[in-house]
């Protein structure tokens, strides 16, 4: 298992972009969270294997054309706190 820290940058805030990656998130069996930040970008702590998380990722920017501008994604360490997936405010 791995765990990445991603940060979606462009209109990701007011079109149902958590809920987006929280449905997919679930699809992929990824634990984490996703939530808005102040300064309009989404946060998301993506937990399961890299190959899952990688088409997480895919499926959500597939899911929103044209909504994602930059993805940036970092290795964190897994944290077993995260058992399942879920919209955090």
């Amino acid at each position: 298992m791995v765990a990445r820290h991603i940060i979606f940058t462009g209109h990701v805030q007011g079109v149902g972009f958590r809920f987006t990656a929280h449905r997919m998130a679930h699809r992929h069996r990824l634990a984490g969270f996703v939530r808005n930040m102040r300064d309009g970008t989404v946060e998301m702590l993506a937990q399961g294997s890299a190959e899952d998380i990688d088409d997480c990722i895919q499926d959500i920017k597939e899911s929103l054309p044209g909504y994602v501008r930059q993805v940036i994604v970092n290795d964190v360490p897994p944290d077993a706190k995260h058992t399942d997936f879920k919209i955090t405010f």
